[in-house]
């Protein structure tokens, strides 16, 4: 029974089908990544402003994302704005937004507390030799800032790689929709594929997210003395 059912891993193309998958999961991870830790690395500078506008519309924005599902901004950006708005998007770029207004919002609020706990002398000096606010940033704060950024934003990487497997259910082609394409095919068949196959992907997720984990921490240590 169990050499039956693994064998669902090797029938016809469903390694590489599920790779595929995969692959499709780290393209929509990677471009939620870089367009959400930069676009949250602006955000996050703006978030110390004085400005209580500012300060509101902002942490208005970052709870929105942190209260809200995500399966709902998804179900939001898919469903609802296509027929309200007449915007008509594929799931994958529906993905990529929603993800990246994610990753940007928690990203902020890493970046922001970076920022924040820099000591206020770097401040002082910066405005002794004449640079302004945008100077400062760029050529004090934020090189600084980073460092102690890096490991919350490898852990947020980490977490949105995870979630990627919501997209399944706005009909994205990732590797847990391939899963259950081969599942519901082979199931009458092979009653343990579920289980082997659903073992690959757990092995594949493992795979990209432990080492991600690992390096954070190491950093959070080296950093930390």
């Amino acid at each position: 029974m169990l050499n039956s059912g693994i064998s669902v891993l090797f029938e016809g193309a469903n390694i590489q089908r599920l790779l595929g998958g995969l692959l499709v999961t780290a393209r929509i991870s990677a471009f939620s990544i870089l367009i959400g830790c930069s676009l949250g690395v602006a955000i996050g500078a703006i978030r110390t402003s004085k400005s209580k506008v500012v300060k509101i519309s902002l942490r208005i924005y970052l709870e929105l994302f942190r209260v809200i599902p995500i399966l709902v901004w998804l179900f939001v950006f898919y469903y609802v704005f296509p027929v309200n708005f007449k915007i008509n998007l594929d799931a994958e770029t529906v993905s990529i937004l929603v993800f990246s207004l994610w990753g940007a919002a928690e990203m902020s609020d890493i970046v922001r507390g970076a920022l924040i706990s820099l000591p206020r002398h770097q401040l002082e000096s910066g405005k002794t030799i004449g640079l302004n606010s945008m100077q400062l940033y760029w050529y004090i704060l934020i090189p600084q800032a980073i460092k102690r950024t890096i490991p919350g934003a490898i852990n947020l990487a980490t977490r949105m790689v995870k979630t990627t497997a919501l997209l399944v259910m706005i009909g994205v082609i990732e590797v847990i929709k391939v899963s259950q394409q081969i599942i519901e095919h082979s199931s009458l068949k092979n009653p343990t594929a579920s289980f082997f196959v659903y073992g690959f992907i757990i092995l594949l997720y493992f795979i990209i997210c432990y080492p991600l984990s690992k390096i954070s921490k190491k950093l959070e240590i080296k950093w930390e003395t």
